[in-house]
This record gives C-alpha cells, structure tokens and sequence, in this order.
C-alpha cells in the first residue's frame, strides 16, 4: 500500500483500467468531497510494476472533547478497486486497510465496492447468485467487519445493458414504459441538454420533486458543486438533460459518465403535465446518448434493500425496472473498527443526529421553494 503521488487525470486513468471502475472513485469526487469536510487519500498496491488496486480513502475528523487523539471516520465510496476474485490480492488489500485504520484517530473504516452479491429479484426465476460476492461477503465477517447500519450509498441497483440495437433496448422495455415512451414525443415533450446557466432553475426543481416526494436533499451549494465539477470535467463528466413542454422546463435528469458506464444520479420533476409522461422519455434519450457515447451500461443507481411493497422504493424501482434493466445486488457497506466502545456509541448517536438534520433539512427546503 502505498500513497499515490501524481496528478488528477493519472489517478482518474488508473481507475479507469481497474476492475469494476466507478464514478465515486474519480479525483472529481473526491474533490466534491474535500469541499465539505473530508480529507482525500489516494493509494495504490501494486504487482510489480502493474498497479492491481487502489483506493480514494475520504477521512472526516471528529474533534470530540476529552478524548487525546482527534477521532476520524474513513470512507472509501464504491472502493477499493480490485479483482476481488484474486484472494491472495484480495487479502493483502484488506490487511493493509485493517493496519490503517487502526492508528490513533479513525473511529473505523467504510467500505462498500461493487462486489456482486447475485443478479436479479430474489425468488424470481432469474435470480442468480455470485459465488465470489458470497465468498467476498463471507471472509469479511471473519476477519471481524460488520455489516453497516449506514448504508450511505443504494447495495442494489438496475443496470441496462447497452450493447444490443436502439430497437432491441426498446423491445426490451415493458410494454407500457415503450407506449409511455412514444406517448411523450406525441403530445409534443421534446429534450434539450442543460448548461450552467440552468443550474439555479434546475436545484429549485429538485427542491420541489423532494418535497411533493418527501425525501431529504442537501443545500443547493452543494448540488452546484457537484454538478458544476463534473460538467467542467471531461472524464468523468456529466450533463443535465432537460424535458420542455409549451416552452417551460417539466423534468430533468442528470446522467454522468465515466470509464464506459453511464450513472442516473439526480432526477427532478413539476407536478404540471404530467400526464404527458416526460420522464420516460428523459430516460429513452439518456439510453440512447450514453450508448452513442460508447457506454456499455447505464446505472439506473439505486433499487429496493428489500423487494416488496412496502419499501418506500418500490414506485421508483417499478418505473426503473420497466426500463428493460436487470437487478444487481452488491455487498452494501462494511465497516471495520478497531474501537469498538467508541464505534457503539457513534453508531447509538448517528441516527438520531441524521434524523435531526432530515427534519431540518426538509423544513429549510419548504422555505427555499416558498412553502
């Protein structure tokens, strides 16, 4: 293990050739990040002179009075990057992540790769599961990780895969979101990409879709970060994509792009036409301009932890689902502590802080769109 010292675009063509590159591993994300509170560390492991793993570690102090050592969390977002087939490589990633974490000041160490668990709805006749995942998940609770009451990232997602014809990726759509498709072009939706100066409109659309929706968001400072860093950036990159109806702006979506995977992170919408069926159509254009951009697969980012109705996921994921995408079920988020008084009382105290700031947060939201 040792610490990566070069530039941005090296570290960002690194992970690019890994296994399993993702968005949340770029510099540019780490960049976001160090902008609110976080430290970055990159490193990397190397076989010979082939670099085999790496990993942006994010380090967020905690000054809490009475203790010596200023107390930190570490997390490493969608990492480390590796073959996680490779046990013996595998192995020598974890023991050096164990030995780091262990220093004075981390409370513990957060990771959640994208390490394949199985493949489709469990129960359903596609389902699959993944042997390595199971291998994967079943050596972390050996060497003492714990599965995460945090999850700050979705374990589960939809990919579609994009190598098959534009009319093959429609034909493999749901019946009714390929009639939702054609139904926005007839009644006259048409799409345009955003640009910065949309920016401000588009937050104050996001803020609106959480509050009918009633999911928490972050203050619009931190959405112009994001957004603005990776649509300055060519790779990674990102692009709002815009749905206007009789000349006004009705949904939106942003789509980022990075080592040949396309990522829907951010969606918006008005209550206003609704019924002209926008959204599909948002996600029909995003299908085909990631596929022109040479995207093998489109990360509809995000799916139901548990698959049924009661999860305040599941309208989201039947419109997702109906896209023509598989299900895919990853690791989730492990931690590791070598503190475990301290990571007890952390984990005791966190969610009643997070649920603080959701209510507050929600309630300055209300205040920022008038309500």
């Amino acid at each position: 293990m040792q610490a990566f010292e070069g530039t941005s675009l090296e570290w960002n063509k690194i992970v690019s050739k890994l296994p399993s590159p993702h968005l949340l591993q770029t510099w540019e994300w780490s960049q976001v990040k160090a902008n609110y509170g976080w430290e970055r560390s990159p490193f990397i492991w190397k076989d010979g002179e082939k670099i085999a793993a790496a990993a942006m570690i994010l380090k967020r102090r905690i000054p809490i009075r009475g203790f010596a050592a200023r107390l930190s969390i570490l997390y490493i977002p969608k990492g480390p990057l590796m073959d996680w087939d490779n046990e013996s490589l595998r192995n020598r990633v974890l023991d050096d992540l164990q030995t780091f974490a262990k220093q004075p000041g981390p409370i513990f160490l957060k990771l959640d790769p994208d390490v394949v668990l199985g493949m489709g709805v469990p129960g359903e006749p596609d389902s699959v599961e993944d042997k390595t995942g199971q291998s994967v998940m079943a050596g972390f609770k050996q060497r003492g990780w714990r599965y995460s009451s945090d999850q700050i990232q979705f374990r589960n997602t939809i990919l579609i895969d994009l190598h098959p014809t534009q009319e093959e990726l429609l034909a493999r759509m749901k019946q009714k979101t390929r009639y939702n498709v054609r139904l926005a072009s007839k009644k006259g939706v048409s799409i345009r990409v955003g640009k910065i100066d949309d920016l401000v409109s588009l937050y104050k659309l996001y803020a609106e879709t959480s509050v009918r929706d009633g999911f928490v968001i972050r203050d619009e400072a931190y959405y112009q970060t994001v957004w603005k860093t990776f649509m300055d950036s060519s790779s990674p990159t990102c692009e709002p994509l815009i749905a206007i109806v009789e000349g006004d702006p009705v949904a939106a979506i942003f789509v980022f792009y990075f080592a040949n995977r396309a990522y829907y992170l951010y969606g918006m919408s008005s209550a206003v036409h609704r019924e002209k069926m926008a959204t599909y159509l948002l996600q029909w254009e995003a299908i085909k301009r990631a596929k022109l951009a040479g995207c093998k697969e489109y990360d509809l980012w995000g799916a139901p932890e548990a698959f049924n109705e009661s999860d305040s996921m599941w309208g989201v994921f039947r419109f997702k689902k109906g896209l023509g995408g598989r299900v895919i079920r990853t690791l989730g988020a492990w931690d590791f502590t070598s503190k475990p008084l301290i990571y007890n009382l952390y984990s005791e105290v966190l969610p009643r802080v997070l649920g603080f700031m959701r209510t507050r947060g929600m309630s300055h939201t209300k205040q920022n769109i008038g309500r």
